[in-house]
């Protein structure tokens, strides 16, 4: 009986070794408006939620995120790259957490240390570019470390 739980045991751990990727998640599906989202980072994938799609159309909506900390948050920024037919049309850039800036909840955080955070989201837009693209989106911190980073699928057929 040892040996066969050895056996696998051995052979899990050898599947997850394979794999070279991580799943892609779904974020919502609604009518109009999918939202998929895969990690980049080889290390680590994380968990992002919404509660309704339609909601991302209004100024503030309602998000889940989760994950545990590779790496030390005393300053954030954030990457967003949007990709349409493989070619980059549209870059944005922001500071999250650093001096002269607000502190999100996130700031400060420590290695090891899992990040939750349930609650409203503003984004700043007005409305969600219709069509396919991809967003690359990629968090970094003070040591220009890699905190978490993701490609998002939106699929926008929304008419507002």
């Amino acid at each position: 009986m040892k040996t066969s739980n050895a056996l696998l045991f051995t052979l899990v751990l050898l599947y997850i070794n394979a794999s070279t990727e991580w799943p892609i998640h779904t974020v919502c599906k609604e009518d109009n408006l999918e939202i998929h989202y895969k990690s980049c980072d080889p290390q680590q994938d994380f968990a992002l939620s919404i509660d309704h799609c339609s909601d991302i159309a209004t100024h503030t909506f309602n998000i889940r995120a989760a994950m545990v900390l590779r790496h030390s948050i005393e300053e954030l920024y954030v990457k967003l790259d949007m990709i349409i037919n493989g070619k980059t049309v549209l870059t944005y850039s922001e500071t999250l957490c650093g001096p002269g800036h607000s502190k999100p909840i996130f700031c400060g955080m420590k290695k090891g240390e899992h990040l939750y955070y349930e609650g409203p989201v503003t984004l700043g837009i007005k409305e969600i570019p219709q069509g396919d693209y991809t967003l690359s989106a990629k968090l970094t911190n003070q040591d220009h470390v890699t905190v978490a980073c993701a490609d998002f699928t939106v699929k926008n057929y929304l008419d507002y």
